[in-house]
């Protein structure tokens, strides 16, 4: 199991490095500069240059990639062009409500969709089963900027009951969550069902069921468990997305997280500040998909094994 873990975070690096290299290669390829945005359309040639030179901008391609690669060595992500600040405590000053957001979410989207899923699956072809297919099929084909704009005009602008934007207090979460938590419980309650479908037609189901245990014991125990791996795989992919793709709910709702900082700097053709966000955020989700891999190991004994004779070999 160590190797593998071992392996995994090399990988990771290798991948992050694939990463870097390929934000870095589109930001300098498109057009766009950032001594415009900071000194202004009417700014002259000379401090153009000047500004150029100060930021690095002058040197090659290849020596400024290697120059933060090795700064990124030493720890240091960089200062940014526009603010002329760190980028890593930026980093972890926004990373909060992202996180916030994006794990409320992922709660509102588990509870939600596996308990739907479970039903439905349960009471196949009924009146419940029909309905929250359809509804499930629905709320996937909209999407969570329109579900977000519909909540800002129902619950803030017409009943007054939530904040329709910033980060004041917890109520100011809840309409990013609902706008981000549905659209992917919608995902979740379709694999749910599909997999307990599967599940409860196995012959080790019947066989609880002849021995005497109760349909609660049958479905949450014995079904549910067998039927989690997909479940999970879903789960930490969507909460791994959800951490990077709350950028158009963070900047609807005026959400001062990393996907409002991203986007930001990405117009600005910040490359400190978008190389950094990036590898940031694809670092946690392979750490994220790693732990799920992991989990794997914990539900299932077979996978566990697996493991353990690779390590052995």
């Amino acid at each position: 199991m160590g190797r593998y873990v071992i392996k995994r975070l090399l990988f990771t690096v290798v991948v992050l490095f694939g990463v870097a290299v390929i934000i870095f290669t589109i930001l300098s390829l498109t057009p766009g500069s950032p001594v415009r945005s900071i000194l202004g359309l009417n700014a002259t040639p000379e401090r153009i240059a000047e500004l150029e030179h100060r930021l690095g901008l002058d040197k090659p391609l290849p020596q400024r990639f290697f120059e933060y690669i090795l700064g990124l060595l030493h720890g240091d992500l960089g200062t940014s062009y526009i603010t002329n600040q760190p980028v890593g405590p930026e980093i972890i000053n926004r990373f909060k409500p992202t996180l916030l957001l994006a794990v409320f979410s992922i709660i509102l989207s588990s509870v939600v969709g596996i308990l739907v899923g479970v039903l439905s699956a349960v009471r196949q072809y009924s009146l419940l089963d029909d309905v929250s297919t359809i509804t499930a099929l629905v709320i996937s084909a909209v999407p969570a900027f329109w579900l977000g704009m519909m909540l800002v005009f129902w619950l803030s602008v017409k009943m007054k009951l939530l904040p329709p934007s910033g980060i004041d207090s917890w109520k100011s979460y809840v309409l990013p969550t609902l706008a981000l938590g549905l659209t992917t419980a919608a995902s979740i309650m379709r694999i749910t069902r599909s997999t307990m479908l599967e599940t409860v037609r196995m012959d080790y189901i019947r066989t609880a069921r002849a021995k005497g245990a109760s349909e609660k014991q049958v479905i949450f125990v014995h079904a549910l468990k067998n039927a989690l791996l997909p479940i999970i795989t879903v789960l930490g992919t969507t909460f791994g997305t959800l951490l990077g793709g709350t950028v158009v709910i963070e900047v609807l709702f005026g959400m001062p997280g990393l996907g409002n900082y991203l986007i930001n700097s990405i117009l600005k053709k910040d490359m400190p500040a978008v190389m950094s966000t990036g590898l940031f955020l694809s670092g946690l989700f392979c750490i994220i998909m790693l732990i799920v891999d992991l989990l794997y190991a914990f539900i299932d004994p077979r996978i566990k094994a697996k493991y353990m004779r690779r390590s052995k070999s």
